[in-house]
């Protein structure tokens, strides 16, 4: 399975709606195009991952890295939209926690800053 990827602008937030399977042989393409985005100063990004079947470590890592420049950037990075097997993984291994996670893109993309955390 491949993956495509395509971006939309929403006010100051890049909306990256990610579909099909985000693996070892993918996630170079995700992390290209994050890279493409903070080069050009896009540090505000919401990945919409409703059409994403299957995640493995090396795509988890994709998101953590782009939290970890965007941070840098004075930016943030949320995830929306998880299918049921994305957000368990998500719980697993406890990133959850660390990629503010939402239900829908349009609810990630009015989320605050920095979610307040419980």
């Amino acid at each position: 399975m491949s993956l495509t990827v395509h971006t939309e602008q929403r006010g100051d937030v890049v909306v990256v709606s990610v579909a099909g399977e985000l693996d070892m042989a993918t996630a170079p393409q995700l992390q290209d195009q994050i890279t493409d985005l903070l080069d050009k100063g896009r540090s505000r990004l919401v990945f919409d991952l409703a059409d994403v079947s299957f995640c493995d470590s090396t795509g988890l890592s994709v998101f953590v890295r782009a939290k970890n420049s965007c941070d840098e950037a004075g930016g943030v990075v949320r995830l929306a939209a998880p299918q049921r097997g994305v957000l368990r993984i998500l719980e697993v291994s406890g990133l959850v926690e660390v990629l503010h996670t939402y239900p829908t893109v349009d609810e990630a993309v009015a989320g605050e800053p920095t979610p307040a955390s419980s």
